[in-house]
Order: C-alpha cells, then structure tokens, then sequence
C-alpha cells in the first residue's frame, strides 16, 4: 500500500494534507481496503465545526457503517460534493478523495509521518 510522503497520518487512518492555514482530511489506502467497496458517505455541512478525535462523516461499505475522526478542531470550509454521488472514488484513488477542507485550525492531534502510518496500520486491523 502506498502512503505520500506529503501528508500527514492519523492513528484513527485519516491522511491530512495542510494548505495553507487550512487542511484537506480523507480516509487513507488501508482504511477503504479494510472497509471494502464503499456505498455512501455522509459529509457535515459547510459551516459546522469538528473537533479533534470526534466523527465528523461516516462512510458505508456493502461490510458495516464505519466513522471517519479529525485530526484537527476547526471549521468546514468545504465539502467534497462529488463524493455524495459517487463514494466508490474514495476506493478508487483515496488520497485524491478528501472528505472535507478544515480552517480556523485551534488544534490537531499529533501526526504519523507515512513511515510511522505504514507502521501502525501494519501493526492492526480495523
């Protein structure tokens, strides 16, 4: 499985891709292989605040309805509305398929770099 070196990682296996003062937050290549074909996704809406370590979206396989965590505390800035009609994208290409854009970032839980990813979800099952 491959993990960019550009992003960040998340125990919970959510990658974060920070621009700016803002970060882009998806669910990563070992999380939607563990999940299996994905069906539907359920997004926040714009304007609504998430916070580190609580769900803020949950994706359903043809397996089980799973949640997806923040790594940061922030506000939605946008949402990937292609993902609404078509969540098999995120099986397709996951680290092109963010989730959500995050800004007004107050907090973030301590990353994995992708060696320490590969690592950790080496070392478990979902």
């Amino acid at each position: 499985m491959k993990h960019p070196e550009e992003l960040k990682y998340s125990k919970s296996h959510e990658w974060v891709k920070e621009e700016g003062d803002a970060a882009y937050i998806g669910i990563t290549d070992f999380a939607q292989d563990a999940l299996g074909d994905l069906v539907f996704v359920n997004l926040p809406e714009v304007g609504d605040k998430v916070e580190v370590g609580e769900p803020f979206a949950d994706v359903e396989s043809v397996k089980a309805v799973s949640d997806v965590y923040s790594p940061v505390t922030g506000v939605v800035l946008e949402i990937n509305e292609e993902l609404l009609d078509s969540p098999e994208k995120i099986n397709e290409e996951p680290y092109e398929a963010w989730f959500i854009k995050v800004g007004e970032i107050s907090e973030q839980e301590e990353y994995l770099t992708a060696e320490e990813y590969e690592e950790h979800a080496n070392s478990e099952e979902i």
